[in-house]
């Protein structure tokens, strides 16, 4: 699977790119399918400490997952992100086994 990060007015740490592509890495082995990752990192302008947006779209065979998550820090939206998308992953397999 291919992972592309991308920091959006900032540099992302290497620390946190290898985070985010381990918890990724689970992710493929629950669908051999899943061909590649987007994940785009943002700070937003918010008066809250929330200001840590991940953005993911997986790309599956015939079909793109998306998950956006914000909190704290980008491990916990990272942790969020994917967690919504193993569920969606879930979900599309059992779609597809069911036809």
């Amino acid at each position: 699977m291919n992972i592309d990060i991308q920091s959006i007015g900032f540099v992302a740490d290497v620390s946190l790119e290898n985070f985010i592509e381990s918890k990724l890495g689970k992710l493929a082995k629950l669908n051999e399918d899943i061909v590649s990752a987007k994940v785009f990192l943002r700070l937003e302008k918010s008066a809250t400490t929330e200001n840590k947006v991940v953005e993911i779209n997986l790309d599956v065979k015939g079909v793109d997952l998306f998950a956006k998550k914000q909190s704290k820090s980008f491990e916990e939206s990272a942790d969020l992100a994917v967690e919504a998308l193993r569920k969606q992953v879930v979900r599309h397999k059992e779609k597809l086994r069911a036809k």
